[in-house]
């Protein structure tokens, strides 16, 4: 049977002064969110729990946020952090479930395969009354190999080639109101709209109270979508970062052919070779 990419608060708990266990703070949100992760964790976290912002770690040569890295730089910053090859890591978010899929992706498609996301994130650990704390854990250097699986990931051309094959799907994790261009976009110099044949399944419909559905739930989902195990899955949003909730509870169902497009619409959106499918009310 096919691991879950989840663990429940229940099981954090049990294991939260086990040796090979490393936690992940991931907190992130949009700047209309009027949030900042890292203070918000400077303030109270999970015990032992290490702040990981994508933001920095990322590819700081892109115009587009937060990127991936080169494998190289995140293990060098892996390593300065303190998380090592072997070691299970757990990422969870201040929301239940939005930025740490995207940590989780990332660890993934660097090759990780013991990474998971706590369903329903902090305030789940918080509801059952689990111990929060201020202190920050020192950090010992530890080894830690990334190897980038590309097919996980694809960039601009490989999208379009995707589109004009219909060979796979693109799944929008956006709102419906940006997918069909009836909310302008929160970045600068980026058109409104939707790539021609991509689908539209926002993020949030998979999630319930801040956790994912239950696998019954998410296949009916998938399959009104179109989407079934065989078919392989690009999914997109604005930078990302809800994309790879997509991802989450596609690999949470078992549907393992999917990759995640890493530029997402902050990338076709502001980009002058690409068409933009727009439906104003």
């Amino acid at each position: 049977m096919v691991q879950e990419p989840i663990v429940s608060v229940d099981w954090l708990k049990e294991h939260l002064d086990a040796p090979d266990v490393v936690i992940i703070d991931a907190s992130w949100y949009l700047p209309a969110m009027e949030r900042n992760g890292k203070e918000e964790y400077a303030q109270e976290h999970i015990p032992g729990a290490l702040f990981m912002d994508i933001d920095e770690v990322s590819d700081q040569n892109s115009t587009l946020p937060h990127m991936m890295p080169e494998p190289h730089i995140f293990s060098s910053k892996m390593r300065r952090m303190g998380i090592g090859d072997g070691q299970t890591i757990i990422v969870y978010d201040a929301m239940g479930i939005f930025s740490a899929a995207r940590v989780w992706w990332m660890f993934r498609a660097f090759g990780v395969k013991s990474v998971f996301v706590l369903d329903g994130g902090l305030p789940a650990w918080k509801a059952k009354g689990y111990p929060l704390t201020d202190d920050q854990p020192p950090r010992m250097e530890r080894h830690f190999t990334a190897i980038l699986n590309h097919d996980m990931v694809r960039n601009l051309s490989e999208v379009q080639e995707a589109l004009n094959s219909s060979q796979q799907l693109v799944l929008d994790a956006r709102s419906p109101e940006r997918f069909m261009g009836q909310a302008p976009e929160p970045r600068e110099g980026v058109r409104a709209g939707h790539m021609p044949g991509a689908l539209n399944l926002p993020f949030g419909l998979l999630l319930e109270e801040g956790k994912l559905r239950s696998n019954e739930d998410l296949k009916d989902i998938f399959h009104q979508t179109g989407v079934d195990a065989n078919t392989p899955v690009i999914t997109s949003c604005g930078s990302g970062v809800t994309a790879a909730v997509i991802s989450l509870a596609l690999e949470k169902v078992g549907y393992t052919k999917t990759a995640l497009y890493d530029g997402s619409w902050s990338e076709w959106g502001a980009s002058p070779q690409t068409e933009v499918i727009s439906e104003e009310a």
